[in-house]
């Protein structure tokens, strides 16, 4: 990034004025996460910005917090880096300095904001160093941009009542209204729409307006429109509305795409792909990468439609329901599970509807939860059902209905499921991995493993849980030093057994006799009742017996003196 780290007065004015912006100006979490990471880089604790203790410090998780089953500090940071990249196109355009949080990391950066956009660190993600938007003399006319102040004005006093409820209310609480909405009139389905253009037909172009229009075509969370807009732009009746924008980058055989706001011009994210990242070997899986982060519901689509207060309908109750894996207690897997209800109650017909409520409603069952009265598994495998019934080429559907069989013990059916809903849509890594991870503990590890790496690698956001899927791959293909790169990614894990016994087999591994002795001892300490007898633990949660022999055998030849 920079060579020179700046002083600590520019890097606090800095914070405080993106603190203060209109940008972070919704989002509470958003602004604590910032100021902990800020504050703690400048007092020289960086070491100390891992998962787990921002877990513990920014948002009052206890000791037992689990990052593989709770996504908050992953989620939380990638919509921050969403956050600041709107802040630095729009409001922060002029500021002398930019905060940036890398991705894979969470130690904030501080980068000049020169006249020429920020290079792409040819090491990061993908999608890791948006450039700024368009260069001056792009934008609106002075007129065009007097008409929508007038416009914006309205919208926000709209917005700010509509916040004012939604903030005043605890989860769990929010007030009965009708979910179409008070921004214009929407239909209980209604989800974010996706336009395409091109400035250019190249040879590039013409393979990322392929790709990106193959790939768009099979997110449920979207509405796709296969064109450009056509008409005025309008803060009301288009604040759901973006556009995917390709366009030439500087360098040649280079792509540059932008995703953009219909109802504001705002720039939310733009990327340059060099040339090798769209070469026919890669492009599926660099635009795989882009859709993934984009247009899910944890994505930058649905955290610029909350963060503007536009939510509606579908798309407020798939918030919700992102909110619940987030933070995964009663009070907001009640929210999210009522909110679809009464989605259902106003003729919602949505498969994602019915799958997103088949997935919550079979975990009120084994969290026991007191909302529904009387949940049952077979309730949730009708609703499952019934969404396969009514999106027959619903991703989301054919994953609830995998997800639910694997809970059942239906492993061959579970595949089944997870098969269709990968070959639906094969950009969204969520599908690839929960397919990858399924043939893995099915004992497919060929073909589930080349999977599994696919959607880790594409994603520098993601569940621990796909790390350790990868790692089990791997190991049982003999790749040791790739499963002991898969166990690396574990370390912001929180201590669970079998993460540890990952991250055990692959110190032995590299030698590292140090981390092999400090792990053995947290094993004994923390988990008695699995060092005493590892091959139970394994066989209880259902492994593979050929992944159980050889666990066991990699646990006792690293040290765990009591594996057998």
């Amino acid at each position: 990034m920079q060579s020179e780290t700046p002083a600590a007065p520019a890097v606090r004015k800095t914070l405080e004025r993106v603190l203060a912006s209109n940008a972070f100006s919704r989002s509470e979490r958003a602004r604590d996460l910032l100021r902990y990471l800020v504050e703690r880089e400048q007092a020289g604790q960086a070491d100390r910005l891992k998962g787990f203790a921002i877990a513990v410090d920014v948002f009052g998780k206890d000791a037992d917090f689990d990052p593989s089953t709770d996504a908050v500090v992953r989620v939380q940071a990638g919509r921050l880096r969403d956050l600041l990249q709107q802040y630095s196109v729009s409001e922060g355009a002029s500021d002398p300095l930019r905060i940036v949080i890398p991705r894979g990391s969470y130690i904030p950066e501080y980068v000049p904001n020169g006249a020429e956009p920020c290079p792409a660190d040819p090491e990061e993600e993908q999608v890791s160093n948006p450039e700024p938007a368009a260069a001056a003399g792009s934008g609106p006319s002075l007129s065009r941009q007097m008409n929508f102040m007038w416009a914006a004005i309205g919208l926000v006093v709209v917005l700010l009542a509509a916040l004012y409820l939604r903030q005043t209310q605890p989860a769990g609480t929010q007030p009965e209204v009708p979910l179409t909405g008070s921004i214009g009139t929407r239909a209980p389905d209604t989800l974010p729409v996706i336009y395409i253009s091109t400035t250019g037909d190249e040879p590039e172009q013409a393979a990322m307006l392929a790709t990106l229009r193959s790939g768009l075509s099979g997110f449920d969370t979207i509405d796709f429109i296969g064109r450009d807009f056509e008409g005025k732009s309008d803060p009301v009746s288009q604040a759901m509305s973006f556009v995917f924008r390709i366009g030439p980058a500087r360098q040649p055989g280079g792509v540059t795409v932008e995703l953009q706001n219909i109802g504001n011009d705002r720039v939310l994210l733009s990327h340059t792909f060099d040339a090798d990242e769209i070469s026919s070997s890669r492009i599926e899986d660099s635009v795989a990468a882009l859709l993934s982060t984009t247009t899910t519901a944890s994505g930058t689509i649905y955290a610029y439609i909350e963060q503007a207060g536009v939510q509606t309908g579908l798309t407020r109750c798939l918030l919700l329901n992102d909110d619940y894996y987030q933070d995964p207690i009663p009070s907001v897997h009640k929210a999210a599970y009522s909110c679809f209800e009464r989605l259902v109650g106003e003729g919602g017909k949505s498969p994602l509807i019915y799958s997103e409520m088949a997935v919550l409603h079979l975990q009120a069952v084994t969290s026991r939860y007191d909302y529904p009265e009387n949940a049952s598994r077979e309730k949730a495998l009708y609703m499952a059902h019934r969404a396969v019934q009514m999106g027959a080429t619903s991703p989301y559907a054919h994953r609830a209905y995998g997800y639910l069989n694997s809970r059942l013990g239906n492993t061959e059916e579970s595949i089944r499921w997870m098969r269709k809903a990968y070959e639906l849509n094969t950009y969204d890594l969520s599908m690839a991995a929960a397919y990858g991870y399924g043939l893995i503990f099915a004992g497919d590890y060929t073909q589930g493993t080349p999977i599994m790496a696919r959607a880790v690698d594409g994603s520098s956001s993601r569940p621990s849980w796909w790390d350790f899927g990868l790692f089990l791959g791997q190991f049982m293909l003999g790749n040791k030093k790739m499963a002991a790169n898969a166990a690396e990614s574990l370390k912001p894990a929180s201590p669970r057994s079998h993460y540890l016994a990952a991250r055990l087999i692959a110190a032995d591994y590299m030698k590292d006799t140090r981390t092999r002795d400090q792990l053995i001892a947290t094993l004994s300490e923390k988990y008695p009742r699995f060092v005493a007898n590892p091959r139970r633990v394994f066989e209880q949660r259902e492994y593979p017996p050929d992944m159980v022999e050889k666990l066991v055998e990699a646990l006792r030849v690293a040290g765990l003196a009591k594996a057998s």
